[in-house]
């Protein structure tokens, strides 16, 4: 059902993304990653491909999702490699946390191009491909995209409108045989906010419980579509 499709992944070398590239991996998907740092994709695909053993392939694209023309590449050159794309997975996003009068403007607009723009321009780049394959279209968004909380004005701003996009984008696309479904996770145990994943977050969603929710939303019968996940840990931290 899966075997040999194609995956777009944005932000796909660690957390998240990387969970999900290593679930659709094993499924037998080809996956695409993106990332900003050349060094850092080179050495996620050389893991992504020796740590799996299905026939599917991995492979890296510089891009920055700030940057259309940079999607617009990242696409093309998934096509050239792979031959089409089925699921794009917008997910590069990153975490500035202050109160408004410490907030800066610099990183009012990092959080709000990376987090907002990025998923829109994602879809934009590769529209043409899943209305072409009937493909499937996911963003990862956030429990913070319905939950404000003090420090979080451009975090939650850009992760409301992600929740509003996507829902929108949903009603759009459906109508063009391309399945939508927006993932709200909770805390999950990744690199965000300068974390180092350990122990401590043993109680948290874990990047391959993501990607399992993915693959589960791939496997679900067409005529179904699940338009929006919430995720949180079954468990309430102890602090």
């Amino acid at each position: 059902m899966l075997k040999n499709k194609t995956a777009f992944i944005t932000g796909g070398t660690k957390g998240i993304g990387r969970g999900i590239a290593e679930a659709l991996l094993k499924q037998g998907i080809n996956v695409t990653i993106t990332g900003r740092t050349q060094s850092t994709l080179d050495d996620a695909v050389k893991e992504l491909n020796a740590n799996q053993d299905s026939s599917a392939k991995a492979m890296g694209v510089q891009a920055n999702v700030k940057e259309y023309q940079d999607l617009e590449k990242a696409v093309k050159k998934t096509v050239d490699n792979f031959k089409k794309i089925d699921i794009v997975i917008a997910n590069a996003g990153v975490g500035h946390f202050a109160p408004i009068d410490e907030l800066s403007v610099e990183l009012w607009k990092d959080t709000i191009e990376t987090n907002l723009s990025g998923v829109f321009y994602t879809l934009k780049a590769s529209l043409d491909q899943l209305e072409q394959n009937e493909g499937y279209f996911m963003s990862i968004g956030s429990l913070a995209g319905t939950n404000f909380f003090e420090g979080g004005s451009a975090y939650n701003a850009s992760k409301f409108g992600v929740t509003g996009f996507t829902q929108a984008a949903m009603l759009d696309m459906r109508k063009k045989g391309i399945k939508t479904t927006l993932i709200m996770p909770g805390s999950v145990a990744t690199y965000f906010n300068e974390n180092t994943p350990g122990e401590k977050d043993a109680w948290k969603i874990q990047k391959e419980d993501i990607g399992q929710i993915v693959v589960d939303l791939l496997k679900m019968e067409s005529r179904t579509l699940p338009s929006k996940v919430e995720v949180r840990p079954s468990f309430p931290h102890k602090k």
